[in-house]
């Protein structure tokens, strides 16, 4: 969008296409998506950690509070796209924005959008560090966590989530220099040096980390499975086989049940982590193509595309984790399975009519007189009252 259209009153488009009214919709819907799955999960994160605290769980929660949160500020970039066209149809043509004021709220809101897809970052990064030190060091990661080391980490996460995502708005020299043109966008108002900033601090840091972390997990994971098939190929060939089979049991026990747990966490955090690649490495790659390209103007394609792709990593984590991962699987199904019992309990009782009532009453009588029930002559029985026997049976009467 340009000054001159600004003026003319005229509906506006992106320089790829895009109508604000479309990119709002699309936010919009992302949006609601976002921020219903991520609670969901968030949820049945809240009731695991009330049955047993766990620091990976605390972690795993905070990933879905701030991929709820990218949710809640992106709604903000939607309804200002969907109320442009609105308010530029009710300002006058002779008149121009308050381009100050406009820019500051659209840092604010960038600050909001950027701050909680960091702490996802961050958050993933703290996952995949648990998991890697609960594998490595054991012992030492059993001495050492806990809800203080959780609440420290968190809050550094949060800190340095923060500071990055409103570094834009409080240093000058982070923003576009460049009028303002009533299009809020990330290319719009902040800087390439911030965004230069950004790759350097956040992502190529963490990516690497994550890369040496897997590496160093499949190599643990490796040893495990030599050690499990040394342990069974030592079982067959002992000659007194009830008496060394014993022995060597509970170890081969230990070490096949450690190794799967180590592929389960490997499992889990290598898919969140792949998401994480296949969905943000477009944006990043791309926004370093635009900055050092001068001739190519990439602008256009990744606010209106690849930036929803990056997006959509809010959307696929909470999915992730509610499909891989079966603690949270069977605490959505637990959920779920509670509220349909809950909406079924709250319904009337059906009544069953008979044709003839009349000997239903006489006969249930005469066997309240003999003690004696005749299942075939009196209302249907369930299943639970036809297991209790007669005498309950009656007792129900």
């Amino acid at each position: 969008m340009t000054p001159d259209n600004i003026g003319s009153n005229q509906p506006t488009v992106t320089s790829f296409g895009h109508s604000p009214q479309v990119m709002g919709m699309i936010l919009s819907v992302a949006s609601s998506l976002i921020i219903s799955t991520n609670l969901l999960v968030a949820a049945a994160l809240l009731k695991l950690l009330l049955k047993k605290c766990s620091q990976s769980w605390c972690f795993v929660l905070n990933l879905a509070l701030a991929d709820s949160l990218v949710g809640v500020a992106i709604t903000g970039l939607a309804t200002e796209d969907l109320s442009r066209n609105v308010s530029l149809a009710d300002r006058p043509s002779n008149t121009t924005p308050s381009t100050a004021q406009d820019k500051t709220r659209c840092l604010l809101r960038m600050a909001f959008v950027i701050s909680p897809c960091i702490a996802s970052i961050m958050s993933m990064f703290l996952i995949s560090l648990d998991r890697y030190a609960a594998i490595k060091t054991p012992l030492r990661y059993s001495l050492l966590s806990g809800k203080g080391t959780a609440a420290g980490a968190l809050l550094v996460l949060w800190i340095i989530s923060l500071t990055m995502g409103f570094m834009p708005v409080m240093v000058r020299q982070l923003q576009v220099e460049a009028n303002y043109d009533g299009f809020c966008a990330f290319f719009s108002v902040i800087h390439n040096v911030a965004i230069v900033i950004f790759l350097s601090v956040v992502f190529f840091p963490v990516l690497a980390i994550f890369i040496y972390i897997y590496l160093d997990i499949l190599k643990i994971a490796s040893s495990h499975q030599k050690q499990i098939c040394r342990v069974r190929q030592a079982s067959s060939w002992n000659g007194d086989h009830h008496s060394q089979h014993s022995q060597h049991q509970p170890h081969h026990s230990y070490l096949r049940i450690s190794y799967w747990s180590h592929v389960k966490a490997l499992r889990t955090v290598a898919v969140l982590v792949g998401c994480f690649l296949v969905l943000w490495c477009p944006f990043f790659v791309v926004s370093i193509v635009h900055i050092l390209c001068k001739s190519c103007d990439l602008k256009a394609v990744i606010e209106n595309h690849i930036w929803l792709l990056g997006l959509s990593n809010s959307l696929i984590n909470p999915v992730v984790y509610a499909i891989w991962q079966r603690e949270v699987r069977l605490q959505l199904v637990a959920m779920f399975s509670c509220i349909t019992g809950s909406s079924l309990a709250a319904r009337p009782p059906a009544v069953t009519e008979r044709s003839n009532p009349q000997p239903n009453v006489q006969t249930q009588a005469s066997a309240s007189r003999r003690d004696t029930l005749n299942p075939a002559l009196l209302h249907p029985i369930t299943n639970y009252e036809a297991q209790a026997g007669p005498q309950t049976a009656t007792t129900s009467l």
